[in-house]
């Protein structure tokens, strides 16, 4: 398994798993790191981003750990995920 770069939550593609590595909010928000830990975005938990919205892509459906939640772009990009790349493809958030 190869490590990949962290990156946003809102840059995962559909159905590729991810682990979360921080939470990050916006100056302009600082409340949304503790909401976002309150519901489950903690470093360790297993993420996915399981479908978008048509227009634009606003809201991501997420699943954490085993809760599902719609969030917007903006709050999902203040989830920094870490990718691993199994040989053979990527792991799907579907096949654990």
């Amino acid at each position: 398994m190869a490590f990949v770069e962290p990156a946003s939550l809102a840059s995962l593609p559909v159905g590729r798993a991810a682990v979360v590595a921080a939470v990050r909010a916006p100056s302009h928000a600082p409340e949304w790191s503790r909401w976002l830990e309150e519901i489950g975005f903690l470093p360790g938990e297993r993420v996915a981003v399981m479908t978008r919205g048509a227009f634009g892509g606003d809201p991501l459906v997420v699943r954490v750990g085993m809760s599902t939640f719609a969030l917007r772009r903006a709050e999902a990009a203040c989830v920094l995920v870490e990718r691993h790349e199994v040989s053979g493809g990527p792991q799907s958030a579907v096949s654990r």
